[in-house]
């Protein structure tokens, strides 16, 4: 294990030090935004990266970045709770869990898009679990019962299989992304439904291999070609009517890194040495290769169309209180940013 939280955001801190490149020089002149994302999650390479270049200051606002636990607070993830308490002005989640957040009254949208941010059911090598059909009588290890990863497991089976895991199996609630991982190596759970940027991490050193991508039941459910965003950037309803320069020029500085990690093969082994658990070569490629992958650089109305359809799908056949949400509230995805 070669980062820790405290090591990369210590990385962090010395790009934020960096001589503002705005025209004024000065980047308290700057509206700032105070991006909170988890410390073990894909977007921080992509936040590495517009600090790296300073593609904040490029396009007119001050990007903070601080990395922050994977775990629940009061039922909610960290990120969530802190742009909740008016801790943070961006974070992302998934967008079922925007969904069920801004129907319980939070005001908070979802401005852009990430990606297709699902995981895989990771096994140990030897294990009989070769596909759903398999994970009936199994213990399955899951960061919670709301997570977007267990949910569509549950609809694939159910849709595909007729059975609902969630009876046939037994899930167990990690807690967190690492939590999940000991359950695993410690023998507590049969197969732990982890997410994309962790799996390389188990299965390329091993002894596990990835028995079901998340991201193949996706395309199933969804009957669509085309690559899904599950996961946005959220902001406030307040951040977004006051700072809406500072949106739009999040969404250039963020085009501007995936150009750039999409092409730039060394930056990537700067942040296996700066951000990664484990600097292996293998287990960098592996995330920098899924993660070229999952990416989405833009939406429009057919993209959302498409998530929705996606989402009604879920409930048809996992049901609401499988989701924790009935339906996509209305204002949700914002394709434009307004004047101020």
């Amino acid at each position: 294990m070669t980062s820790d939280i405290e090591t990369q955001q210590a990385a962090l801190d010395e790009l934020h030090d960096a001589p503002a490149r705005s025209e004024s020089d000065d980047a308290t002149r700057l509206p700032e935004l105070r991006a909170r994302f988890e410390h073990n999650g894909s977007p921080r390479y992509m936040l590495y990266t517009i600090k790296r270049y300073g593609f904040d200051h490029d396009h007119g606002f001050h990007l903070d970045v601080e990395l922050v636990s994977d775990e629940l607070e009061d039922g909610l993830e960290t990120v969530e709770a802190k742009l909740h308490q008016g801790d943070a002005d961006l974070i992302d989640i998934d967008y079922i869990s925007t969904a069920r957040e801004r129907a319980g009254g939070a005001p908070i949208v979802a401005v852009h898009p990430y990606g297709r941010t699902v995981g895989g059911l990771v096994v140990p090598e030897n294990s009989p679990i070769d596909g759903l059909a398999d994970l009936p009588g199994h213990r399955i290890g899951v960061v919670r019962r709301l997570d977007k990863n267990w949910i569509l497991t549950r609809a694939a089976c159910r849709e595909f299989h007729e059975f609902d895991p969630e009876t046939e199996a037994t899930s167990v609630e990690a807690g967190s992304k690492v939590e999940l991982t000991r359950l695993l190596r410690e023998g507590e759970v049969d197969a732990a439904l982890q997410f994309w940027q962790l799996i390389p991490e188990l299965v390329e050193p091993g002894p596990y291999r990835e028995a079901i991508p998340m991201a193949e039941l996706v395309q199933r459910l969804s009957g669509v070609e085309q690559t899904l965003p599950i996961s946005t950037f959220l902001t406030s309803e307040d951040y977004l009517a006051n700072q809406p320069e500072a949106i739009r020029g999040f969404k250039r500085a963020y085009a501007d890194a995936v150009e750039r990690l999409q092409t730039d093969d060394e930056l990537w082994e700067e942040l296996g040495e700066k951000l990664m658990y484990e600097n292996d070569p293998a287990v960098v490629r592996g995330v920098r290769d899924h993660w070229r992958e999952m990416v989405v650089t833009e939406w429009n109305a057919e993209t959302v169309d498409a998530m929705e359809q996606l989402f009604d799908h879920l409930l048809a056949v996992a049901g609401p209180e499988a989701l924790g949400v009935d339906h996509v509230p209305d204002d949700l995805f914002r394709l434009e940013v307004p004047s101020q």
